[in-house]
């Protein structure tokens, strides 16, 4: 029986309906607003915060979040932490916008390289950016912004031959400056401006940033820049996507312990603790063998101080100073200097502690003068009890050798006419001498000590 034109018009109709209700349901899932990830950068650029991004654009990547956004505040940081941000942002699959908040907040020096190798770049008002000129850490860096002179002479008087010195902040200026206008073109931000801030340290208010095409949005709140990037298309990974985020689910990635511990270890004055409480530690377990934990405690300690060291931009001079303050100050204890080593010490180890990280070279590193002045404090009040206690200890009475035998009381072991016989004095036996006759029991007091004989009398 053949089937009837009807039946076969009704059955094309319900497949079309169904293929139709099938693409509005793929249509509608796919148009839905993705995850969006929200990383808080508060503090300087350090290798804590840098692990921390990492990490949080990976877990974004593997959750498929729509957009990874970097709630940036930073005075600057390290180049290599920066770095490993900037890669982090240029390899990954989700979008990452980075926002300068809140109001009142910056993204200064390494924080602009992070805003420019961006997706997208957003301000919050009354924030700024700029000031992104690279330093050099140790002795003898240049001032901020500074380039070579081109009539410097060298140490032999020829002009247009700069120092080594000089040499070395022309190639980090120029190499700072070829990176943010590279990350400026592949952006299709300002790359002029980008190259002044670099070469001239500028600065740019966010009203200003977004006049310029240095940033992309200025928003006054996260939903408000959420609903400003909705729709907008981006590349990622070679990827052109676009962005749904209008009344997207927002989620905070907090550090994990492991961030939350380097964070704590690489804080400049938490590394300095540690680092004496290692070699105090390591000190007491040598000067007392078999007491174990000051030296198991004190390794531990020297080796996080080390490790936290090795992450920190620190002058070594510095480190030099605080170690040969604490030797000083050890010196003290055992030493007859009558606090000149003490004082030494306490002087080098403030000395070192200021030099150890240069604020202006390492913005959010440098230790603060209420530790320094603390630390001094006690390191000198320990000095002086020290030096208290040894002349103390001078003033004060024998209690060994011949000294203290003078004026020692004794008990008479058998009679003896006068001249010599035994007595028993600070539970040893001693031949005594004596001008009266002794018997028996009879209590005595050394008046002299003459080789292995003592002169006693009758008390």
């Amino acid at each position: 029986m053949r089937p009837q034109p009807a039946f076969v018009v009704r059955l094309l109709i319900a497949w079309i309906a169904l293929l139709a209700l099938l693409f509005a349901t793929a249509s509608s899932r796919s148009s839905a607003p993705g995850e969006v990830i929200v990383i808080e950068l508060d503090g300087a650029v350090s290798p804590a915060s840098a692990d921390y991004a990492v990490r949080g654009i990976r877990k974004a990547a593997d959750k498929g979040a729509a957009l990874v956004v970097l709630k940036l505040d930073t005075p600057g940081g390290l180049d290599k932490s920066m770095r490993s941000i900037i890669k982090a942002i240029l390899a990954s699959a989700v979008p990452v916008a980075t926002y300068v908040a809140p109001d009142g907040a910056r993204a200064a020096s390494a924080g602009t390289y992070i805003l420019y190798a961006s997706h997208i770049a957003a301000m919050a008002p009354a924030t700024n950016l700029g000031a992104a000129t690279p330093v050099a850490i140790g002795i003898g860096g240049d001032e901020p912004g500074k380039l070579p002179d081109k009539d410097a002479k060298d140490k032999k008087g020829r002009k247009g031959q700069p120092s080594s010195g000089d040499s070395m902040r022309a190639k980090q200026i120029n190499d700072a400056a070829a990176y943010i206008r590279s990350l400026a073109e592949m952006r299709g931000r300002n790359a002029q401006w980008a190259e002044k801030a670099v070469r001239e340290s500028v600065s740019l208010s966010a009203a200003e940033a977004r006049k310029l095409k240095v940033i992309d949005f200025v928003a006054t709140d996260l939903a408000d820049l959420l609903k400003q990037v909705d729709g907008r298309k981006v590349t990622a990974a070679g990827a052109e996507r676009t962005l749904q985020t209008a009344g997207a689910k927002v989620t905070d990635i907090e550090p994990d312990w492991r961030t939350r511990l380097l964070m704590v270890v690489t804080d400049p004055s938490v590394a300095l603790i540690l680092m004496m409480i290692g070699i105090y530690g390591l000190i007491f377990e040598f000067m007392n063998p078999g007491f174990v934990l000051p030296g198991v405690a004190g390794g531990i300690c020297l080796l996080i101080a080390l490790y936290a060291f090795q992450l920190l931009p620190i002058n070594y001079a510095g480190i030099a100073l605080i170690l040969l303050g604490l030797a000083f100050v050890v010196a003290e204890a055992f030493m007859p200097s009558f606090g000149a080593l003490g004082i030494g010490g306490v002087a080098a180890l403030a000395i070192g502690m200021v030099i150890l990280i240069d604020p202006e070279e390492a913005p959010g590193f440098d230790i603060p003068l209420s530790f320094i002045a603390g630390f001094t404090a006690l390191m000198a009040l320990a000095v002086f009890a020290t030096v208290y206690l040894a002349l103390k200890s001078r003033s004060g009475r024998i209690v060994s050798g011949r000294e203290d035998l003078r004026g020692a009381d004794g008990l008479v072991i058998g009679d003896f006419e006068a001249g010599e016989g035994w007595a028993r004095v600070k539970g040893e036996t001693w031949r005594v001498r004596s001008d009266a006759p002794l018997k028996q029991g009879d209590h005595v007091r050394v008046t002299a000590v003459s080789g292995l004989t003592l002169t006693v009398e009758k008390t």
